[in-house]
């Protein structure tokens, strides 16, 4: 859990996500809401991806010493 609490590529994500939120309930309705929220699901997934890549290289460095 740590290792995406203090991933900047989460927290970066994590801002998007909730600058989007606060967005969709202040601003208005139309089609630039939907590609804001598809842009922050993609940020989101693609922050989580790159923590699971970078811990599974980290444990597949580990066993091969």
């Amino acid at each position: 859990m740590r290792k995406f609490i203090f991933n900047g590529a989460v927290i970066s994500a994590i801002i998007g996500l909730w600058s989007t939120i606060q967005e969709t309930k202040e601003g208005r309705r139309d089609w630039r809401v939907v590609l804001m929220w598809v842009s922050a699901a993609i940020s989101v997934v693609i922050a989580v991806g790159t923590v699971l890549e970078e811990s599974r290289e980290a444990d597949e460095r580990e066993i091969r010493r």
